[in-house]
């Protein structure tokens, strides 16, 4: 089969969250099955170019239909660690990708607009006829609408679509002055409740719902997620589309990817450590507070890795700070907020607690970090109001670090009750509560830190469990062959 991956995203050259990291995991598996896979991604000035070996212009005359007129695009080639990626690269005044960030523009609309129109005339002018185009998440979202209106006429006409949506929050919602810029020219054609049109606002379209609306099917990174999306406002205000196109949309989980996240291999660790010598991811625990200035005494040590936004639970995240300490654990948190209010309250929280020799807030992001504080720690608490999947607890799991998570997403999904869960005991993994209150969070705190002061030896088997998991890519990617290969029938 051949598969073509259309993301504003791709680990490690470009990547501003999870998305990035499922579009190369996925890649690389659908590769292994011996799948041919090809990565379009914009050509951004800030992408990581040390990640992409041979890079190289392979079509230097692209011209991309927009407005009135045209704009000139060159297309390159290279490999991001095995992975073969093209990167759309426009000269236009507009500098859509050269601006030193990946997002954060008021023209946003516009700039994944033309990234997806540039993407269907690349596969048209080239002759690429790929069996599957796999979007993602609103960016690409008129992509299925460009194929099915416009490009099915030039060429590309048995190609299906697969739309996978990572976080409902963000839909690119705009004025329908875009739709002339694309070619779709017809404005009260496309602002059709059923097509395009925002389910709030009469005047604008939603990429997001278009990709919905459009695509042979949807997907969403998790099981429990796509039920959310469909019975709670947790699909922000798309609830109705889904209904409308339930036979079409269901939930995959997200995979890990055990060559990067491996505490085996991972050489980002002082001790590599697995299965059967778990004694040695203590040696990590030592590094860690010798690293951070914590005290060396027999105390568990808790952690939390993440953003700092709401979605994460701010409120929650600082009361298992306070909560840990009382309760005679140690607490580390690595992570930073895009908003200045949250950075600021979690600095001046820093600032409280600089002195105490159990705790230690680093508000940053450092790769090499997050590594050391999953291997060394001895829990990490995920209070998510919302997670679509989440890669902080499978990463946990596998470093032999248990995870304290709320029942949401794909929490729900890969974390299983110690005490409560229905499953047998060797399947059971860590600890979860429901509600989004400290009383809930403080519960499974409790009985998390009682458990490896009082039975370090059931604490040990709790362990074992989550190292022996499996949340690599195999499952996950045999899932998304079975769906290329429904629509294609």
């Amino acid at each position: 089969m051949y598969i073509v991956m259309i993301a504003s995203e791709c680990a490690p050259v470009a990547k501003v969250g999870g998305l990035g990291d499922v579009i190369y995991g996925l890649s690389r598996e659908l590769e292994i099955r011996g799948h041919a896979v090809e990565i379009i991604l914009p050509k951004y000035d800030c992408m990581r170019y040390d990640h992409i070996h041979g890079l190289h212009v392979t079509y230097p005359d692209l011209w991309v239909p927009w407005y009135n007129g045209a704009i000139h695009c060159s297309i390159w080639f290279g490999f991001v660690h095995g992975r073969k990626c093209f990167f759309i690269e426009p000269h236009s005044n507009d500098k859509f990708f050269n601006r030193g960030n990946f997002y954060g523009y008021p023209d946003e609309a516009l700039r994944y607009a033309f990234f997806s129109k540039a993407t269907l005339e690349f596969l048209s002018k080239t002759n690429k006829r790929p069996d599957i185009l796999h979007c993602h998440d609103w960016q690409t979202g008129l992509v299925p609408v460009l194929l099915f209106e416009m490009y099915k006429f030039q060429g590309l006409t048995n190609q299906r679509v697969c739309y996978t949506i990572h976080n409902f929050r963000h839909q690119g919602v705009t004025g329908t002055n875009l739709l002339s810029a694309t070619g779709l020219q017809r404005p009260e054609y496309y602002l059709h409740y059923d097509r395009l049109r925002d389910n709030f606002n009469a005047n604008a379209i939603n990429f997001m719902k278009a990709g919905i609306v459009y695509s042979n099917f949807v997907t969403t990174v998790s099981p429990q997620h796509a039920w959310e999306a469909r019975h709670t406002d947790q699909n922000y205000g798309l609830g109705h589309t889904i209904d409308i196109h339930q036979h079409k949309f269901g939930g995959i989980l997200n995979g890990l990817d055990y060559q990067v996240w491996n505490p085996e291999i991972d050489p980002l660790l002082p001790s590599h450590y697995g299965v059967s010598t778990l004694a040695k991811k203590y040696e990590n625990k030592e590094k860690l507070r010798e690293r951070l200035w914590l005290r060396k005494e027999f105390k568990p040590l808790i952690a939390y890795v993440g953003r700092l936004d709401s979605q994460k639970g701010i409120h929650l995240i600082r009361h298992a700070i306070f909560y840990a300490l009382k309760q005679g654990a140690q607490f580390v948190l690595l992570g930073s907020s895009p908003e200045k209010s949250i950075n600021d309250q979690f600095w001046q929280l820093k600032r409280q607690l600089n002195d105490n020799p159990d705790c230690h807030l680093e508000i940053n992001f450092n790769e090499e970090l997050s590594h050391l504080i999953y291997a060394g720690a001895d829990m990490i608490v995920v209070p998510s109001v919302y997670e679509p999947c989440g890669l902080t607890q499978m990463i946990a799991l596998r470093y032999g670090t248990v995870p304290i998570v709320r029942a949401v997403g794909g929490l729900f999904n890969t974390v299983f009750d110690r005490d409560h869960d229905s499953r047998p005991v060797h399947e059971r993994n860590g600890y979860v509560f429901h509600q989004d209150s400290y009383g809930d969070l403080e519960s499974a705190m409790h009985r998390a830190i009682g458990l490896w002061y009082n039975y370090p030896e059931e604490f040990r088997d709790l362990i074992l469990n989550g190292m022996r998991c499996d949340y690599s890519w195999n499952q996950p990617g045999q899932d998304y062959l079975n769906i290329y290969e429904l629509i294609q029938k």
